[in-house]
């Protein structure tokens, strides 16, 4: 690698990480360096800057531990790999740019100072962006796992009735194991009624609201009785503006309200004996 181009990028280290940090503000939908605290952005700004310049005076593969260490947080962040790509187009832009104003490069040696840089950019960014690839991968079958965690068992809590909490966001896969489990479950326990709890769901939407509406309807089918508890009134707001017919529920505010309304249906209720 040039000498005068290693020294110049670390003589002119800070400032180059400057303008990068000012520019990755400018990139569409960036979130990290607009609503991270100071301290995160500057840490991580610092470790971004070492992964960059740690193949300077080799043009090797860099730190398999730095790497993994650092593509572990940009993802954990949510950096996508658009935005890796992003950093990494911009800290080499500077950097040029740098040396041109420092009078390192100029007309005479711009050619030979272009191969220097494919030298050194390339395999780095080669290596980050497969570091990048791998960290998603592991990142998403650990949210897979997490997901059928939470993808809520049918708990019976009285004879005849049984309750599914619903916690997190549902999307298509999750409303799939969601409806395999709550079959499965009123069969096993031979559950008259169910109460799907959305207390946990922070958004109801129309794909939100068109699954749940799936599974009450598979309920029936096999016999039980489906009903919609822990609508909060914001959820109740969006659910009337945004059309969704909900007539064929029975719906209460509170889990504790589904369960009277519940014992009501299998002729039973909760009553306060008196001490003798």
């Amino acid at each position: 690698m040039n000498n005068k181009m290693v020294q110049c990028i670390h003589e002119n280290l800070d400032g180059i990480l400057e303008r990068w940090e000012d520019r990755m503000k400018d990139v569409e939908e960036e979130r990290f360096f607009h609503f991270m605290p100071d301290e995160l952005i500057d840490k991580t700004s610092r470790e971004f800057a070492e992964l960059m310049t740690s193949n300077l005076h080799h043009s090797e593969v860099v730190n398999p531990e730095k790497l993994a260490d650092f593509t572990e947080k940009v993802v954990r962040f949510g950096w996508s790999i658009k935005f890796v790509n992003k950093s990494i187009e911009n800290f080499s832009d500077i950097s040029f740019e740098m040396m041109e104003e420092k009078g390192v490069i100029d007309n005479s040696n711009v050619r030979e100072y272009m191969k220097s840089f494919s030298k050194w950019i390339s395999p780095l960014r080669e290596s980050i962006i497969d570091a990048y690839a791998v960290e998603w991968e592991r990142t998403v079958k650990l949210q897979r796992i997490a997901l059928q965690e939470l993808s809520a068992s049918l708990i019976p809590v009285f004879e005849k009735i049984s309750v599914m909490p619903l916690v997190g966001t549902i999307d298509t896969e999750r409303a799939k194991l969601i409806m395999e489990n709550i079959l499965e479950g009123v069969v096993k326990q031979r559950a008259e009624v169910v109460l799907l709890d959305i207390t946990g769901v922070p958004v109801v939407d129309t794909m939100v609201a068109h699954h749940i509406i799936q599974a009450a309807d598979a309920v029936r089918l096999i016999g039980a009785k489906c009903m919609l508890v822990g609508i909060r009134p914001e959820i109740a707001q969006t659910i009337v503006a945004l059309g969704i017919e909900l007539k064929d529920f029975t719906t209460t505010s509170t889990l504790q309200r589904g369960m009277q309304e519940a014992l009501k249906l299998t002729d039973r209720k909760i009553v306060e004996v008196e001490e003798l």
